[in-house]
């Protein structure tokens, strides 16, 4: 009897793959497990076993796999669900799914090794120079990789050079696969069995008088064992004793000292152990918490709608509290990793060393030592804090699951697939684990806030913010009014600077929001209007001074700012708009003694940038701190008196049907870092538009009036939450391929879903990365099936491949585009 393994493979491809397997791999393999596959000519990838069967494939002749990789399942069957429904529900494959879900240090795929061919003997006046060089070098070496042979014959494309070489016999190809995760190893010593008796160690420390160090270090050594009780590493042995490591290793090679590692984790809380002593909730925090264990009593997803300062916290606390005293694993998930940093520090004063932290931030091998210890349902990982991709870990017992700021964009992956959202997708986990899982924002979604009110969602309301503090006062400043009156200094309107000088000279801080980062996004000729482009992207450049570089936010083109005009050579060149950069030096000028910071993707590009901007801010080590949308959402900063908004216009005139929602969400946000304190906040919002609803809106914080235009607006022009919204990109390089391409595909789908489909359209940036991008829409009303809108959509797909001269074209699909 023959046996096969089901396999994903973390590749773009929609089906599963068969290998064969000898009986005693097939009985000790599980779903779950990794194994090292060959596919294609010679690739050797990293690939997860799906089923275990006897059944053979039909097409093909089923190849064996190169190797088993784990003794146990990493990924557990919930997961597998979790992905199925994921690469089902937003159009991608369960490889794509397999890849963004797991450390990258779990997918290993081989490396070519270059080796020399022994049974050749060669002639080396045959050889060009190059392929000399690489055969010189096989004389004094057994292997070469692919970037060793590139730096020998220095340049970077060599498959030229290894294709003549392997034609005349020379070399011979070998995959190979490395394991990437190295675990982390510390050293500790104690003293040799010999010597744990009284008189042996006296008698020891006798025959060591002429040697005093070593003496000392044997000496110190016995008193921490005595002391500690616990293993004793080499760095504490050397500041204790004031010796030093080669004292230390005489006494290993003696025998007189044993060393020995231990494996521990790269990230490891230093603190003291836990204090349950959480904040006493308030009358109206309570309220909200009966209402929410309510809802979870009923087995349905609970929004908790609490204004901002409102203490929402303090209730996830308290429900994380009563998930671990069960047993149960927590999973908190925020949209920014600049939340963390805050949050981590306040969970961890709660529950110690009971808490995880997952992101992008972390490199590969902190990420897998958090994935194994979920796995393991170890205590260090019952409560995890992350963005996103913290929900594809390995729970096995989740209990509850906090998203956190629900309404935010950044929650949806845009690229590559799967473009997932994480608030849908963690509501699908707590189903499949059967845990509670609460939705909490100041300003809900549209679609979240509906669902409540239809009664498919529990609703818990916080009107009140923590200690009866007043919600900020807002102020419109009219920028059209100030300019005409020449009452402008910079981008900073006259009333904007009376109210930070007067923060400043009352010991408060003030954040200042401008939603674009850089000095300016444009710099044009005054003579001719020119202003330089990428080449790749159809954007203008943006400028950033601090390195005198203009830069493509698509694709990272960037080249040093010209003297003159590229076009007519005229020197006369001027910036037009103004980012985060331009408002900091703008400050630097006109308030020269207050301490201004910048935070924006440019200023916390390292491991621990958002960290070290927040806590200096915390500590009041800055007056002013200039950011973008990083810093509207959650952060709790206690001295900060007043935030101003430099430009309200940019974030009301956006192309798109969310953006007065995601204008007022943002405005309150950033309004909502204001006076969480005992003082009333201050927010001045400066517009050529003052009297726009929106913004009228969010200065009376009228939520609900907000949320019943924007319905009405959505159900006249049929949106979400009405109906549902695939978007379908078309990418290629040519211009008139991808137009015929796109035309094609829009009028097949017209025949089958008749006008709900719209386009194809050009979006507001047509090309990046020289690719040419155009848009179809297609709108699925609520009596409509969205599973069979897909199916049509990938029979149309299929039958579009099949045309030559369109295979190229790459189809994108955005499921509930956002």
């Amino acid at each position: 009897m023959s046996y096969f393994i089901n396999v994903v493979l973390p590749v773009p491809l929609e089906k599963l793959f068969t290998y064969r397997v000898s009986k005693s791999e097939a009985a000790f393999l599980r779903p779950g497990m990794r194994v090292g596959v060959p596919f294609g000519k010679s690739k050797i990838y990293t690939a997860l076993v799906h089923e275990v069967h006897s059944r053979p494939p039909e097409v093909y002749e089923a190849k064996e796999i190169h190797r088993i990789l784990d003794e146990h399942p990493i990924v557990n069957d919930v997961q597998l669900r979790h992905w199925q429904w994921i690469a089902d529900y937003y159009m991608c494959s369960l490889g794509e799914v397999f890849r963004a879900a797991v450390p990258g240090a779990f997918l290993l795929e081989s490396e070519t090794l270059i080796l020399r061919n022994q049974q050749m003997t060669v002639d080396e006046t045959d050889l060009e120079d190059d392929e000399f060089l690489v055969y010189e070098a096989l004389q004094h070496q057994s292997t070469l990789k692919v970037h060793e042979v590139s730096s020998i014959v220095d340049r970077k494309n060599i498959l030229p050079v290894l294709n003549r070489l392997l034609e005349k016999n020379v070399i011979l190809l070998k995959e190979e696969m490395y394991e990437q995760y190295r675990p982390k190893l510390v050293r500790y010593v104690k003293l040799g069995a010999e010597y744990l008796s009284e008189e042996r160690l006296e008698i020891l420390l006798e025959n060591l008088s002429r040697a005093p160090k070593q003496s000392q270090v044997v000496l110190s050594l016995f008193q921490l064992q005595a002391v500690n009780k616990k293993p004793i590493k080499i760095s504490e042995l050397v500041e204790t004793s004031g010796g030093s490591k080669a004292v230390i290793k005489a006494l290993v090679d003696k025998e007189i000292l044993e060393e020995y590692f231990i494996r521990t984790d790269r990230v490891n809380y230093e603190g003291e152990e836990e204090n349950y002593a959480l904040k006493a909730l308030n009358a109206y925090q309570e309220e909200a918490l009966a209402d929410i264990t309510k809802g979870f009593g009923d087995n349905k997803t609970v929004l908790l709608h609490g204004v901002t300062s409102s203490g929402k916290t303090e209730v996830y606390v308290k429900l994380i509290e009563d998930c671990i005293r069960s047993g149960k694993q927590a999973l908190y998930l925020l949209p920014e990793i600049a939340l963390t940093t805050q949050l981590i520090a306040r969970l961890q004063d709660y529950f110690g060393e009971k808490v995880s932290i997952y992101h992008s931030k972390y490199n590969i091998q902190e990420r897998v030592e958090v994935w194994n210890n979920v796995l393991a349902k170890k205590p260090k990982a019952q409560i995890v804090i992350g963005a996103r991709s913290a929900l594809f870990l390995p729970y096995s017992e989740l209990g509850l699951i906090v998203v956190d700021e629900e309404h935010e964009g950044s929650f949806k992956q845009f690229d590559p697939a799967p473009r997932y959202h994480a608030r849908d997708a963690a509501i699908v986990l707590a189903n499949l684990h059967s845990s509670n899982i609460l939705l909490g924002s100041a300003t809900p979604s549209i679609e979240s806030y509906h669902n409540a009110r239809t009664g498919k969602y529990a609703y818990a309301e916080i009107r009140r913010r923590f200690g009866n503090v007043l919600m900020p006062e807002i102020e419109l400043v009219d920028l059209k009014e100030h300019a005409r009156k020449k009452r402008m200094k910079g981008h900073f309107s006259e009333r904007l600077l009376e109210e930070i000088k007067e923060s400043l000279e009352g010991g408060e801080q003030i954040i200042l929001f401008q939603n674009r980062r850089g000095y300016a996004p444009i710099v044009e000729c005054t003579t001719c209007g020119h202003s330089p482009q990428c080449p790749n992207c159809d954007v203008s450049l943006t400028f950033h001074k601090y390195k005198k570089q203009l830069r493509c936010h698509y694709c990272g083109y960037h080249m040093a700012l010209q003297e003159s005009c590229q076009a007519c050579g005229s020197p006369t060149l001027d910036t037009k708009g103004f980012g985060t950069e331009q408002v900091e030096k703008e400050l630097e000028t006109l308030l020269p003694e207050a301490k201004t910071w910048r935070m924006d993707l440019d200023t916390t590009r390292g491991k621990h940038g958002y960290e070290k901007i927040i806590t200096a801010f915390e500590q009041q080590e800055m007056d002013i701190l200039v950011g973008t949308q990083m810093l509207t959402k959650g952060l709790d900063f206690r001295n900060v008196g007043l935030v101003g908004i430099m430009n309200a216009d940019s974030l009301l005139n956006f192309p798109d049907y969310r953006a007065h929602e995601r204008c007022f969400q943002l405005l309150t946000q950033v309004a909502g870092r204001a006076g969480r304190t005992q003082k009333r906040g201050k927010v001045i919002i400066q517009s050529y538009n003052p009297y726009h609803r929106i913004l009228t809106q969010v200065s009376n914080n009228d939520y609900e009036g907000m949320f019943k235009e924007q319905l009405y607006e959505r159900e006249q022009f049929k949106y979400p939450p009405e109906i549902r919204i695939v978007r379908i990109t078309f990418k290629h390089k040519e211009y008139n391929r991808l137009n015929e391409a796109a035309e094609w595909f829009a009028k097949a789908l017209r025949g089958a879903l008749g006008s709900n489909v719209l386009g194809p359209e050009y979006p507001p940036v047509a090309r990046i990365r020289n690719q040419y991008l155009k848009n179809v829409m297609v709108k699925i009303p609520q009596n409509a099936s969205l599973t069979k809108t897909k199916e049509i959509t990938r029979r149309i797909e299929k039958s579009f491949n099949a045309i030559s001269q369109y295979r190229s074209v790459r189809v994108i699909y955005n499921v509930d585009h956002i």
